[in-house]
């Protein structure tokens, strides 16, 4: 299963020549490049790691990119993201994330039902991943 989170998630991989477009694109637009990593990719988990600290003062898409070719050598097996923040006084929020590295294998998500009182059921996800320990998980 591909995980499918993020802009550009249904497009094949982007290429590091894409991904040096789009940071660049954000830098154009004024906004702080972070690079974040996880092995629990479910879909409510939006509290990811940072690698390193989120780069506010940068101008060379070239930097971030290095900083993504570092986090892909020390996590091969995470899910690696780029987020594009957005500091202009009332806006302050995210504009842009997307997937920039995956672990070789992906497992996928489960879906458990429930069922209640009367006729009520409920659903909820969980990834496969997360049957295993964490920082053991792929």
């Amino acid at each position: 299963m591909r995980l499918t989170q993020g802009t550009f998630s249904f497009l094949p991989d982007l290429t590091d020549e894409q991904i040096l477009a789009q940071i660049e694109y954000c830098l154009e637009q004024g906004w702080a490049v972070s690079i974040e990593y996880t092995d629990d990719p479910h879909p409510r988990n939006t509290y990811w790691e940072m690698f390193g600290n989120p780069m506010f003062d940068l101008k060379d898409a070239a930097g971030a990119l290095r900083e993504i070719q570092e986090c892909r050598a020390t996590y091969p097996q995470h899910y690696i993201k780029v987020n594009a923040f957005d500091a202009t006084r009332g806006v302050e929020s995210l504009r842009l994330s997307f997937i920039v590295g995956r672990p070789s294998e992906e497992p996928g998500f489960g879906l458990t039902r429930e069922e209640g009182p009367g006729r009520v059921q409920r659903y909820s996800l969980r990834s496969y991943a997360t049957q295993r320990p964490e920082g053991w998980r792929y």
